[in-house]
């Protein structure tokens, strides 16, 4: 049984919106009603473009945060399916070696 979903909106800007909730056709209504979140209410009306089901609600919590961190580009290679292109779009940290 799905309990929870991680979801990815366009916004009217272009922007995209990432969340998680346990209905989502409610959230999404709620989204478009200007009630979901600050970020959606000012960019309406949005589109749901990609989602993920997970069992338990906390799971699609983490894979939201995971999600949120995520670039532009690695997210529309995630919802095109180009899951190949994943490792070589995620962020690059350096550290600085003392000499």
């Amino acid at each position: 049984m799905i309990k929870g979903y991680t979801y990815i909106l366009c916004c009217n800007d272009g922007s995209y919106y990432t969340g998680s909730t346990k209905d989502l056709e409610k959230r999404l209504s709620e989204h478009n009603n200007g009630t979901g979140a600050n970020y959606t209410a000012k960019r309406l009306p949005v589109t749901l473009l990609y989602y993920e089901e997970y069992s338990r609600i906390d799971q699609a919590f983490y894979r939201e945060k995971q999600l949120q961190g995520w670039s532009r580009k690695k997210k529309e290679a995630l919802m095109s399916g180009a899951s190949e292109l994943l490792p070589g779009l995620a962020k690059k940290i350096y550290i600085k070696k003392n000499s």
